[in-house]
């Protein structure tokens, strides 16, 4: 990993990290624990948890993990107390979690449609609320970053996650101008397709024609997508909310993110997207 941020950073710092067992979140405790932070990680399967802590804990990092489900409010909400009575307050959020599938819209479920936006849109909005109310509007500070997908150009492909990540980039706008009133600052990051433990649900030809729509023709870190939230959520960040960081190799200025056919009916239309924000 290379060092980026000056020694101690992130002292005195509590990071929760949602969906942090794996990839990105992962990525992002190491980083801000090795700064000093105490961090907690959640998600749904307690076997990846338990190797995520053990690696922090051999690093010397102080890490609290539990599973939690972020669509259930109850079980959020008790998630929350145990890191505070654990660690101490939270001063960091980090909402990675989430999850989606590729998918043409016409052959989408609702059910399938209501599962990706309950969890990514809901789900998010459960944590944040909880950790606001129980931890960061109380002390007055804070830092919450947003881990969303690129979305400006809609998301084909992907109409369920599309949807639920243009909706966590609104909130992360009101929720900037609602709370700077207590110390409190919200931003997002935007990744295009980063190469971790996540993308190894997607086909091999959907990876490589994101990678050829990408101009710097390689995928991303998980190590480079934490670097940035690492940024976001120091104090070093205090006069930047409300705002959406795109980090994509410029994929998203160039390219196609849909093959279309020339004619209805000629063969070769995409099924799948080619470039948008796998994680």
């Amino acid at each position: 990993m290379i060092d980026v941020f000056r020694e101690g950073l992130y002292e005195g710092e509590v990071v929760l990290v949602t969906g942090g067992g794996t990839g990105i979140g992962l990525d992002v405790a190491r980083e801000t624990g090795r700064l000093g932070a105490k961090v907690a990680l959640c998600g749904r399967r307690p076997e990846r948890l338990e190797a995520a802590a053990a690696a922090l804990t051999a690093e010397g990092i102080t890490v609290f993990v539990a599973p939690c489900d972020i669509r259930q409010p109850e079980m959020v909400g008790a998630f929350v107390d145990r890191v505070c009575a654990e660690l101490g307050p939270i001063s960091v959020l980090v909402n990675n979690a989430g999850g989606q599938f590729p998918t043409t819209a016409e052959s989408l479920s609702p059910k399938g449609f209501e599962a990706v936006v309950r969890n990514n849109l809901l789900g998010t909005w459960t944590m944040t609320h909880a950790v606001a109310n129980r931890a960061l509007i109380p002390q007055k500070r804070g830092r919450i970053v947003n881990v969303i997908a690129n979305v400006r150009r809609g998301f084909p492909g992907m109409v369920h996650t599309g949807a639920a990540r243009a909706g966590v980039e609104n909130m992360t706008k009101t929720l900037a101008v609602e709370w700077a009133q207590h110390g409190i600052r919200v931003n997002a990051i935007a990744p295009g397709v980063i190469k971790t433990s996540g993308t190894d649900q997607y086909p091999p030809e959907l990876l490589e024609m994101s990678r050829r729509a990408t101009p710097v023709k390689r995928l991303g870190t998980g190590e480079e997508v934490a670097h940035l939230i690492t940024y976001l959520g120091s104090r070093v960040a205090d006069f930047v909310t409300g705002q959406t960081f795109t980090i994509d190799g410029g994929a998203s200025l160039w390219g196609d993110t849909w093959l279309i056919p020339d004619a209805p009916g000629d063969a070769g239309s995409a099924a799948l997207p080619i470039a948008g924000g796998t994680k």
